[in-house]
């Protein structure tokens, strides 16, 4: 239940603007969750979740890292793979990044030699002498 939950409150802080934590116990109430204020305080630090300035003025929860008990399948988080010339960029839905790329890394394929991610952006550096071909299929078990 407490993983369901984390990945409840991940995906909530991901895809809107949650100012306060009696906004944020009110979604979860929405979804089935009914949780304490202590025990979403103590969800929020697992989640490592902060307050952020929002454009607007106030105050927003962000994921410090955004894929803290996420699990990746890689399956809908994955929008775009692009090449310019031998570097790879894959592009993925915000907040997803580092977890996909941590997925590349832990494969540890031959064929890539490292990765750098942002939030939905990652830089994929291939060994010499990989083809596009070569990093496609290494790359289709997270697409």
């Amino acid at each position: 239940m407490k993983e369901q939950r984390l990945q409840a409150i991940h995906e909530i802080l991901t895809s809107q603007q949650v100012g306060s934590q009696e906004e944020l116990q009110q979604l979860l109430s929405a979804k089935g969750f009914s949780v304490t204020q202590a025990t979403l305080s103590r969800d929020i630090r697992t989640l490592r979740v902060a307050k952020r300035p929002a454009r607007d003025g106030g105050y927003v929860y962000v994921p410090e890292n955004p894929v803290q008990a996420v699990p990746v399948s890689g399956k809908g988080l994955v929008e775009s793979l692009e090449f310019s010339g031998q570097l790879a960029v894959l592009k993925t839905r915000p907040g997803y990044a580092a977890a996909v790329a941590s997925e590349i890394d832990n494969r540890s394929p031959l064929e890539i030699c490292g990765t750098i991610a942002g939030d939905d952006t990652i830089l994929i550096i291939p060994r010499e002498g990989i083809s596009r071909e070569e990093i496609k299929a290494v790359l289709k078990p997270v697409m």
